[in-house]
């Protein structure tokens, strides 16, 4: 931003000499504002003596002139006392002015640190690290807008393009061919003035850049305007003047007011200053309201917030206008809001450094809400940079114009269309939760989604239909789905600005388990010490054996653990179902050809101990007889023995047993007696 901050007042950055000495040359050209001149100069001074003075007016000196990276340099030298005075204090606007060159400069988080104290110097709290997010939103945030250089542009200085009809009217400090023309000495350019070209559909330049009548550009600054809807009226940021001569405020400043001009038969009247400019103040950036009805500007008049605020006064049918009106402090802060514009739906669009940025002057717009103006939205990139970028308007619902000296040069103007939805919507997102191989729904599957700061926006364990809709602002977020057949899983999300979006988390079922092995489970259930595998191998091996019936241990001794050999009431005979158990016990004493068994047999309580002594006798026979005759294991490697009713497992007094805890004393043991 170059010859725009004619109309943010250059006393906005004056600061007078007062060393208690003569003042010396830079000190003059400052005075002047000739920052240029000043700078020179100030180097020089610096060299010899660094004065706290000098250190602060040079760094105004690069500030004003846009060579940020020495206005840096020089902020820092202030801020940390780096000058022969003893008093190390500084206005707390040189923290603002590091804060604003530092982002220019790309360092964000530096230049926070610089805007929280600045702000805590006015008892205002500020969160950096939030800040720090916003900024890196406003520069990730999907782009809203496509730009493109305006083809009108020349070397100079050019901004505030207004399409109307077909031509576009902008400001420039382009030569004008005047003889004897002044330069402005802030800028070593020539004064302001508006100028007009013709354009094709696409803007592009069909004729030659004309400047507008001299009525209307004068010797000095003619800077931003407006025209009413018929295009007979325009409204115009000037340098102040009455009766033909300027006027200086008590500072020896020309001021910015705001005049109209009227065509009448194809020719501009004189331009008359409106009423409600006073001298002492700055009145600039004139932007009607779509019905005619206000007139909105900046200015920098007493009773306001800050530096600038944006005011509107209304205009009569009569041609009076009404008192300014602030638009308070949603809009206003302590520092510039400049530039605005009314769009046909009412929304506000302005440039601002007041509200947090990319960098220096951006666009910003506030929605029209309940006859009230919403928290401004920073537009994000392509329409703001790290630099100057202002003076946005539409001349239709999509396209328009806005100017910045991001080429880091002079100003240019830029035109636009806008591609996007610019306010903060919540959209339409669908989330499911798919299996990845066959692309169906996973029921009952448990959903979280979380945004950025781990807040829940949603949970729930979906059923069959594993899917859910809710509405979302732009942004990043958490998906995560978890079900007890699959591997859980966090899908990240970026809703952007659009409806209907779909968000898919695919999940993997679980593996399934690990083949577990078998000696090991037993190993763990019969709590076998493993120091017996290398004192006793051959134990061990028969303790973990899976396959067969398996040898438990009991009291010391080892034992086969059958499924319980059964016989009838009174008899001895093998019964079928238990056949099968001993074909088993005698495939695995096969394998095992060293094992010595001795089968015990038991009977019930009914009956006299001695039948019931016979029985028990004859029944542990026939087990080892079945083993032997039918099982091919030698006989001799089995030994057998009835105990009768002496050792129940259910004791029976009187007989009282059911049938079933009788069946349960009738029964064979298989103890090793050897291995």
């Amino acid at each position: 931003m170059t010859k725009k901050n004619t109309f943010i007042i250059i006393s906005l950055f004056f600061v007078l000499m007062s060393f208690g000495q003569k003042k010396t040359r830079a000190d003059r050209f400052f005075e002047k504002g000739d920052y240029i001149n000043a700078a020179k100069y100030y180097e020089e001074e610096l060299e010899k003596k660094r004065h706290k003075k000098a250190i602060e007016n040079i760094a105004v000196c690069y500030y004003n002139i846009f060579e940020y990276r020495l206005a840096s340099r020089y902020l820092k030298q202030l801020v940390k006392g780096k000058y022969a005075e003893k008093d190390k204090t500084y206005s707390n606007q040189y923290n603002f002015k590091l804060y604003q060159v530092l982002s220019a400069l790309g360092d964000y988080e530096t230049a926070l640190d610089y805007f929280k104290l600045y702000k805590e110097n006015l008892s205002v709290s500020l969160d950096t690290s939030e800040s720090i997010e916003v900024i890196e939103a406003f520069k990730l945030k999907n782009s809203d807008y496509e730009v493109k250089k305006s083809q009108f542009n020349s070397d100079a200085s050019d901004f505030g393009a207004v399409k109307f009809n077909d031509s576009v009217y902008f400001t420039s400090d382009r030569d004008n061919k005047k003889l004897l023309r002044k330069k402005y000495k802030w800028t070593h350019q020539s004064f302001l003035d508006i100028y007009a070209v013709k354009v094709n559909e696409n803007n592009d330049t069909i004729g030659s850049v004309k400047s507008l009548p001299k009525v209307i550009n004068s010797k000095l600054h003619e800077g931003n305007f407006c025209f009413t809807n018929d295009g007979n009226t325009l409204y115009v940021s000037r340098s102040n003047y009455t009766n033909g001569k300027k006027e200086f405020n008590d500072q020896s400043t020309n001021n910015i007011h705001l005049y109209k001009t009227i065509r009448i038969n194809g020719k501009w009247s004189k331009l008359e200053k409106l009423a409600f400019n006073k001298n002492g103040f700055s009145y600039q950036h004139p932007a009607l309201s779509p019905d005619g009805k206000r007139l909105y500007f900046s200015s920098n008049m007493e009773g306001g917030y800050g530096s600038f605020d944006l005011y509107y006064v209304a205009l009569e049918v009569d041609g009076t206008t009404g008192e300014p009106v602030n638009l308070g402090k949603t809009i206003n802060t302590e520092n510039r809001e400049h530039f605005p514009f009314i769009s046909q739906e009412g929304h506000l669009f302005f440039a601002s450094n007041g509200h947090l940025g990319l960098g220096m002057l951006d666009n910003f717009v506030s929605e029209y809400v309940n006859d009230a103006f919403t928290q401004p939205i920073n537009l994000g990139t392509p329409i703001n940079s790290r630099y100057d970028d202002f003076n946005l308007n539409y001349y239709n619902t999509e396209e328009g114009f806005f100017s910045s000296n991001r080429n880091k040069k002079n100003d240019d103007i830029f035109k636009f269309k806008q591609t996007g939805e610019i306010f903060i919507r919540e959209y339409i997102n669908r989330f499911e939760v798919r299996d990845i191989e066959t692309k169906e729904y996973i029921p009952n599957t448990t959903v979280v989604l979380k945004d950025k700061k781990g807040n829940k926006k949603y949970t729930n364990t979906l059923d069959s239909l594993a899917f859910f809709n809710i509405n979302l602002l732009a942004n990043k977020y958490e998906f995560t789905a978890k079900n007890e057949s699959y591997i859980p899983r966090t899908l990240n999300v970026t809703v952007v600005e659009k409806q209907d979006q779909k968000h898919v988390l695919y999940l993997k079922k679980l593996p399934p388990p690990a083949p577990v092995d078998p000696v090991e489970t037993v190993i763990s259930e019969k709590k076998i010490d493993k120091k017996l595998k290398e004192e006793d191998p051959r134990r061990f091996e028969l303790l973990t054996d899976v396959e067969g019936p398996p040898v438990v241990e009991k009291d010391g001794k080892l034992f086969f653990q059958l499924a319980p050999i059964y016989f009838n009431f009174d008899k001895w005979d093998i019964r079928a179902d238990s056949k099968k158990i001993l074909d088993e016990l005698a495939a695995k004493l096969e394998r095992y050809p060293n094992i010595y068994l001795k089968i015990s047999s038991h009977t019930d309580s009914r009956g006299t101990v001695r039948y019931n002594q016979i029985l028990s006798e004859r029944r542990a026979e026939s087990t080892r007889n079945y083993l032997a005759l039918e099982g091919f294991v030698n006989a001799r490697r089995m030994q057998f023995q009835g105990f009768g009713e002496l050792e129940p497992i259910v004791p029976c007094p009187m007989l009282d047993c059911t049938d079933e805890e009788h069946q349960l004393n009738r029964r064979s043991e298989f103890e090793i007696v050897k291995y």
